[in-house]
């Protein structure tokens, strides 16, 4: 991975807005409380966690990425937006603790267009709800099956997205809501541009 963002991490965001939609809504819909700790998994060059900042000036932000090299520029970026206290870890997403970051759980933890790149992504789904605070919540946002467009540009996107190493997981909204369900959680939905992406939102209880 750090091969491939060694480069890449300097272009990452400008070539990325024009196709990873409704992060920002994401972001928006995050209601951090004052104080809240949110992680972000996956968190690249760090664009998600200085919006977050800038929205929840009091939330307490954290950041993992497999990727050494995206978090030099990720910490660049959060200085810059006047985070300098964010904790970035090089860290797995299918394997990590949020004891490694000083924390009992988090309150928010967010997913933004990882898990179509993550192979296990079912593991990452774990260790994140496992990562949540009761009353917690985790957002996703990933792509959908695009379910309202025709087929030809569904084959024509999904081609292009396997030449970076992006698989759009067609089971992964019935996988959460598997997950949901077990553990009593409840789950949002929401398609974006007739299932070009989906946003999710799985909220702990307050109380197993």
């Amino acid at each position: 991975m750090d091969r491939m963002y060694r480069y890449q991490r300097y272009i990452y965001d400008f070539t990325r807005k024009y196709y990873l939609f409704g992060r920002d809504t994401l972001i928006r819909d995050l209601q951090a409380p004052p104080g809240a700790s949110v992680l972000e998994i996956g968190c690249g060059t760090g664009r998600n966690l200085a919006m977050i900042g800038e929205l929840y000036p009091e939330a307490r932000l954290f950041g993992l990425d497999i990727s050494a090299e995206m978090l030099v520029t990720a910490r660049a970026k959060l200085k810059r937006h006047g985070r300098p206290d964010a904790v970035l870890r090089v860290a797995d997403a299918t394997d990590f603790r949020a004891a490694s970051f000083g924390e009992k759980g988090f309150d928010r933890i967010v997913i933004s267009y990882a898990l179509s790149m993550i192979p296990a992504w079912e593991r990452a789904i774990d260790a994140a709800i496992e990562a949540l605070s009761p009353g917690g919540s985790l957002h996703i946002a990933d792509f959908g099956q695009q379910e309202g467009w025709p087929g030809g540009f569904r084959r024509l996107l999904q081609a292009w997205l396997r030449r970076f190493h992006v698989s759009p997981r067609d089971t992964l909204f019935d996988v959460i809501r598997e997950k949901a369900d077990i553990r009593g959680a409840t789950l949002e939905l929401k398609s974006i541009g007739r299932g070009y992406a989906w946003l999710a939102v799985y909220r702990r209880p307050a109380t197993d």
